[in-house]
């Protein structure tokens, strides 16, 4: 697909973007060059190509999963003002 001028002052317009006289000719072929670029990638088969999740074929490092401090439930509940069978009592704010 190739640009021309008109195309390029319209995208600039829609863009919000101010391009100078000399500068359309360029900005027109590097455009255009982008276009075409994404029609071969477009060509190309992928039906074959299984969908990835990431681009880069790793695994995530991960720590194990260890339980590392003890249960200290009863020692925080016992300053809070009130507790229920383990959970935290709150007073109602939304009535």
């Amino acid at each position: 697909m190739s640009l021309d001028r008109t195309d390029v002052e319209k995208i600039a317009h829609l863009a919000r973007i101010a391009i100078s006289e000399d500068e359309i000719p360029a900005t027109t072929a590097k455009l255009s060059g982008i276009l075409e670029l994404i029609d071969k990638m477009q060509a190309v088969d992928t039906s074959a190509v299984p969908p990835l999740a990431h681009p880069l074929e790793t695994t995530q490092r991960l720590r194990a999963d260890e339980v590392t401090e003890s249960n200290q439930r009863e020692a925080y509940q016992a300053i809070a003002p009130a507790t229920e069978q383990g959970l935290y009592l709150v007073p109602k704010v939304i009535e």
